[in-house]
């Protein structure tokens, strides 16, 4: 279980450029600021990730994000509010280019996480700026389920370990919603912990 002194550590790790290991409510992933180069760079090596493969940005709060992007429409705000927080991973037109080191070259889409913050990880919902996060595993393997299954190096590299137990282990749905806030397009990229026919229920 992470307490409230780590989610606190956590959160000077991220203001100083660390890259942490943390839990998830899908898998254990990899966090940094989102606006630090060394930083990011430093995650994708511990990763082995392309530097032109984009990654999301996790807030933990829902109106942490709403105030950040303040160009989203109403339509898409009422999507984000039924899908979130929750374990899906929402791309969004990104007209503004915000949080570039996230998006790579794809800089008008903008991947955005905000998780349920279960028992476990609830200390985490203090956190008051945003991280640039992906699964804390070598980019094509298996994610890991606890801390043990990062792999030894990912450990090593990182500045932070936080062990928030065993997590559900099946990482976030993604859910394209660039076309919502006009025609009320959306589909599923890649379906996760959340099935197909949830988001229908919650979108249509």
């Amino acid at each position: 279980m992470v307490t409230a002194v780590q989610a606190e550590t956590f959160a000077r790790c991220m203001s100083v450029g660390g890259v942490a290991v943390f839990p998830a409510d899908t898998v254990y992933g990899l966090a940094c600021d989102p606006d630090t180069p060394d930083a990011v760079r430093r995650l994708y090596g511990l990763k082995g990730r392309r530097p032109d493969k984009p990654a999301a940005v996790m807030f933990f709060k829902l109106e942490l994000a709403f105030a950040a992007l303040p160009e989203l429409g109403s339509r898409t705000r009422m999507a984000l509010a039924r899908l979130l927080p929750g374990p899906v991973t929402v791309l969004l037109a990104n007209p503004l280019g915000r949080f570039p080191l996230a998006c790579g070259p794809q800089s008008g889409t903008l991947g955005l996480r905000v998780p349920a913050l279960t028992d476990s990880i609830a200390p985490l919902g203090g956190m008051a700026w945003p991280v640039l996060q992906s699964s804390a595993n070598r980019s094509g393997d298996h994610d890991a389920r606890t801390l043990e299954q990062v792999p030894e190096h990912i450990r090593a590299g990182a500045d932070l370990l936080l062990d928030g137990g065993e997590l559900a282990g099946t990482p976030s749905t993604v859910v394209d919603l660039h076309g919502y806030e006009t025609e009320g397009h959306w589909s599923v990229r890649r379906v996760g912990a959340v099935d197909a026919d949830t988001i229908a229920r919650r979108l249509d």
